[in-house]
């Protein structure tokens, strides 16, 4: 994990840009409640590819067995064929293996050195945020390095995927994927798959978060597509509240946001902090 010096961020910057990072720093500075709604373009910087897109595992539309990436991780696929499943879980696995949580990650946990209290919602199974050190984290989708056992329910944090058995590219034969060593039972990452319900713990944890209010609501990296994803921002939006979005395409909100910023998101987060820092001295 590396991060740039102070004021470099910003030097590659327009000028527009740099107008709008510094309106930003002097409107956050001792708020006391943000927070930072992300998606899968907070980790390009890190390396990881989408399932779809520019650089994405999956653009044919179709793995390498016929399924759509949606139908292969679903709920459905891990219950009748485990094995299936789980080798293209550890294909996503595999993408983020050796990747670690860049500076955008970083400079959201240094908000937290200038807001009373900073919230990050993340659609991400990578773990970043809490590699990070962010103190406030919903993990709406789930951690691909917490297991748990579907039978005996024992559970398990692990660093990778590189000791566990399940198909590589290429092979077809079933009955190949990871199993409970204290029951036998399927194992399966803590995370939701398609045609999941979410964790409603979490969802409960939102909501309460959200009933608090914020004073500033960003969203960073996402398409949000999902209704719990774009209700922070239209809740803040609709309360008069500061909204801001960083993506380098549109997406639904970015017609009501208050700035719009095509950028990647760790460059913009980390000129933003570094104003703050400048500005604290």
């Amino acid at each position: 994990m590396s991060t740039q010096t102070p004021g470099e961020a910003e030097e590659s910057m327009s000028q527009e840009d740099r107008g709008t990072v510094a309106e930003l720093a002097e409107r956050l500075s001792g708020m006391d409640r943000v927070l930072f709604v992300t998606g899968a373009g907070m980790s390009a910087d890190s390396g990881l590819p989408t399932y779809r897109g520019i650089g994405g595992l999956y653009n044919s539309g179709r793995t390498e067995d016929g399924f759509a990436i949606e139908d292969a991780i679903s709920g459905d696929m891990l219950e009748t064929r485990p094995a299936m499943s789980w080798k293209y879980l550890a294909q996503i696995e595999e993408s983020c293996r050796g990747a670690d949580c860049n500076d955008g990650h970083l400079a959201i946990r240094d908000f937290e050195r200038h807001v009373g209290e900073v919230w990050v919602l993340t659609q991400n199974i990578d773990g970043f945020h809490t590699r990070a050190g962010s103190s406030n984290i919903i993990e709406i989708h789930g951690d691909l390095h917490h297991l748990e056992c579907t039978r005996c329910g024992d559970k398990q944090t692990v660093k990778d995927y590189s000791h566990l058995p399940y198909l590589k590219s290429g092979e077809k034969e079933e009955g190949v994927f990871p199993t409970c060593t204290k029951c036998e039972g399927l194992v399966r990452p803590q995370v939701v798959l398609f045609g999941e319900m979410l964790y409603m713990d979490r969802i409960s944890k939102l909501q309460a978060q959200l009933g608090k209010g914020f004073d500033a609501v960003f969203s960073v990296g996402t398409t949000s597509i999902f209704p719990y994803i774009v209700a922070p921002v239209t809740m803040a939006a609709n309360a008069g509240k500061l909204t801001v979005e960083i993506n380098p395409g549109d997406t639904d909100v970015s017609d009501i946001v208050d700035f719009k910023i095509k950028s990647g998101a760790a460059k913009v987060l980390r000129a933003i902090v570094d104003r703050m820092d400048k500005k604290s001295k």
